[in-house]
């Protein structure tokens, strides 16, 4: 017998349902006690079991006439699915969000006979019009878009829908499926993530040594630029001439959803190293007037299912405000980005170039003698190929003489690849494509800037600046996204016009 739901916490009701509902499955679920039932695993009577209990969670959509009178489902269905969700493996997972999208979609017969009924009342008076646009409109949400709805109001339910759309990405990023049904589903949770995550619900904190332990230790996890080594290499990053930020949100407690690090110096730097190597400051007390830029030399999103949910670009200009009210003299506002994916594309790029016979279009007549007199190769096409090897295993830099000859050879470059290789019209780099939707100029390229092993392989130790001009951002922002237009300083430009001249673009 279920206990009496009104001598009960709310809480406790909830137990005993999951509990049943868990029961009643226990004897037919995949792999009895495991942990994980797999694909292979579903069939015969544990498909039944997965087909339940999506009949069973996924409520009919309620019709027109009674959509704001239905009583939602009780909070035991939402957890019953999540508890089944869970205990899948990949596999598994694919398999039951392939039949949630599929046969749990929208009313395609219905939409059909409902956009008919709108022609036909196209010369009647503008409230008829009006209210057949609103049933065919109500008629295009998908019946799952009410579970997943239903999910977040339970505990920890928007977290498993952050974890469920980072399954749903996976899957497809992976080429698992291609099924124009899952891209749906994905498009329909990606929509209500934005609504629950949307910037006023989100609260910015401020990360200190003196924030939750648990709090400190997921920034350190979570830092994807440049890997937090220890204790002591964090406390240096939310200490004295350093700030940290991040975004919470309510139904996420504790969990830092996009991190933000700060450099406050007195210019804009041009070294990583600098930054997050040096301690010398771990104790001191910071001096105002030696505080006149902002450098953001590092920002993460921590959450794979929030992708493509706007996050990063808030927090910065939420930042901007926070240390403007912090340091009203504060008169620069910058990154200091790592380029990721400029050696693999000066890889195909110096290969596309040999395989053409343009090797000479590359270096000027004598950037390419010194390359063959310091690697003794020949010239054309095989001294080419020795500066491949040289760039893909980080050999050139033992040789004093071919970093200062490489140095605006691989300026030019970069700048090309940041300013000139386009996707669909936008910069190819992500980053850079980040920080110039944001509405930053592409203002310097700094050489040897991370010399770390993971900057040399990643970008050949070069570094950039994008600056914020903050009168200009938003003329700059609607210039990119509008016109496909980047804004850049002279440096850039001029080193982009020299690599169109020697390559003649």
């Amino acid at each position: 017998m279920p206990p009496a739901r009104f001598n009960i916490p709310l809480r406790a009701w909830r137990h005993w349902c999951v509990l049943r509902s868990v029961q009643s499955l226990r004897g037919r679920q995949c792999g009895g006690a495991r942990p994980r039932c797999s694909s292979a695993q579903l069939n015969g009577g544990d498909m039944r079991s997965m087909e339940e209990i999506l009949r069973r969670t996924v409520v009919p959509l309620p019709t027109y006439e009674t959509r704001d009178k239905s009583p939602p489902p009780p909070d035991s269905s939402s957890l019953e699915f999540m508890y089944f969700y869970r205990k899948l493996d990949k596999e598994g997972k694919h398999t039951l969000l392939d039949k949630l999208a599929r046969e749990y979609g929208v009313d395609h017969r219905g939409v059909s006979e409902l956009a008919v009924k709108l022609l036909d009342t196209q010369l009647r008076d503008s409230a008829t019009v009006l209210q057949a646009e609103d049933r065919l409109r109500y008629s295009l949400t998908p019946r799952y878009r009410h579970l997943l709805g239903h999910i977040s109001r339970v505990e920890g339910g928007v977290k498993f829908l952050v974890d469920l759309r980072a399954d749903l990405l996976g899957l497809t990023s992976s080429k698992i499926t291609d099924s124009p049904y899952m891209r749906e589903l994905n498009s329909t949770l990606k929509s209500l993530l934005s609504e629950w995550f949307s910037v006023g619900l989100l609260r910015l904190e401020r990360i200190t040594w003196q924030s939750p332990c648990e709090l400190l230790q997921k920034i350190s996890q979570y830092e994807a630029v440049h890997p937090v080594r220890n204790w002591t290499d964090i406390k240096r990053r939310v200490g004295p001439y350093r700030r940290c930020y991040a975004f919470t949100h309510a139904s996420m407690p504790g969990e830092p959803l996009v991190v933000l690090h700060v450099a406050l110096t007195q210019d804009i730097s041009d070294n990583i190293q600098c930054i997050v190597r040096e301690f010398e400051t771990l104790d001191a007390i910071e001096e105002v007037q030696k505080i006149n830029t902002a450098i953001f030399y590092s920002i993460s999103s921590t959450q794979a299912g929030l992708q493509g949910v706007e996050l990063g670009n808030y927090l910065i200009k939420r930042v901007v405000r926070e240390l403007q009210s912090e340091f009203p003299h504060m008169a620069q506002f910058s990154s200091l980005s790592p380029i990721p994916g400029f050696t693999s594309w000066l890889q195909g790029f110096l290969g596309q170039y040999r395989k053409e016979g343009r090797a000479a279009e590359l270096l000027t007549e004598q950037e390419w003698k010194e390359v063959e007199e310091l690697t003794g190769a020949a010239s054309g096409a095989a001294a080419l190929e020795t500066l491949r090897s040289l760039l893909g295993s980080g050999e050139w830099l033992r040789s004093e003489r071919l970093v200062r000859v490489l140095e605006p050879v691989l300026k030019r470059l970069c700048a090309w690849y940041l300013y000139g290789e386009k996707r669909r019209g936008y910069a190819l780099n992500p980053v850079a494509n980040f920080h110039l939707q944001n509405g930053a100029v592409l203002w310097r390229l700094n050489w040897l800037a991370d010399t770390s092993p993971r900057g040399i392989a990643n970008s050949c130790g070069l570094m950039v600046n994008y600056r914020y001009f903050l009168q200009e951002t938003s003329t700059n922002s609607a210039t990119y996204l509008h016109n496909k237009v980047i804004t850049a300083s002279e440096q850039v430009l001029s080193l982009v016009s020299q690599f169109q001249k020697n390559s003649k673009l």
